[in-house]
């Protein structure tokens, strides 16, 4: 049995898990771990490098160039790329076209959850992605699968992206964009978006980011007596 008390976050793009898992760790004093940023500096990485998905070997021998690190500061994910910061980068619409794909390749996909892994084999901590409570910790405490209504999703995503200097990305522009990766999350083969059967559900279509908190902190707060 885990010593150390996982919380995986599972869910759709832009249902707010980042926020969640970000308040969750901070209530809890655990080690908070964006996953979606690991996939998302590779993905740049091979923007950058012009590598070819579809090749084996390119992939691989990228992925061997590739080094992350996370430096977490008022628990908000700071993530170095070969020593770059990347945090505001990555979370532009060029990625985020790409990322899906990315993360559907099967060597980025065990690169990624073999290092998520290593995080979890001792510190209490909160980890939120696609496939937390399914594949890296399907041994995890309490597992949470975040929704909301599409339309809700990308007017949340808008407007985070219309706050950055420079975005000229329209609201139907986002919406495709979301339609697109909740396709691709949820039909690829290594690893798709699915919730986990002991996963609980949280739509929060109508609820407050503390609301989301007490929510959540409910369900994880009974393990703390435990350990």
């Amino acid at each position: 049995m885990r010593s150390n008390i996982v919380v995986a976050i599972d869910g759709y793009s832009s249902c707010g898990k980042s926020t969640l898992a970000k308040a969750l760790a901070k209530s809890l004093n655990f080690i908070y771990v964006d996953s979606g940023a690991m996939y998302r500096a590779v993905t740049l990485y091979f923007l950058r490098n012009h590598t070819d998905i579809s090749n084996e070997q390119a992939v691989a021998a990228a992925l061997d160039t590739i080094e992350l690190n996370f430096n977490a500061r008022d628990y908000e994910s700071h993530i170095t790329l070969n020593g770059e910061e990347v945090s505001e980068e990555i979370r532009g619409m060029l990625v985020s076209d790409a990322v899906s794909e990315v993360s559907a390749n099967k060597w980025v996909r065990h690169a990624m959850v073999k290092q998520q892994q290593r995080m979890g084999q001792s510190k209490n901590l909160v980890m939120d992605g696609r496939d937390i409570g399914t594949t890296v910790f399907p041994d995890a405490q309490v597992k949470f699968f975040m929704t909301a209504d599409p339309k809700i999703r990308a007017e949340r995503r808008y407007r985070e992206l219309a706050a950055k200097p420079g975005n000229l990305v329209t609201l139907e522009e986002v919406f495709e964009n979301l339609a697109h990766r909740d396709y691709a999350d949820t039909t690829r083969k290594e690893s798709p978006l699915i919730r986990a059967d002991d996963a609980i559900v949280l739509d929060n279509t109508d609820m407050t980011q503390q609301e989301q908190l007490d929510f959540a902190a409910g369900h994880v707060k009974p393990f703390l007596k435990q350990a």
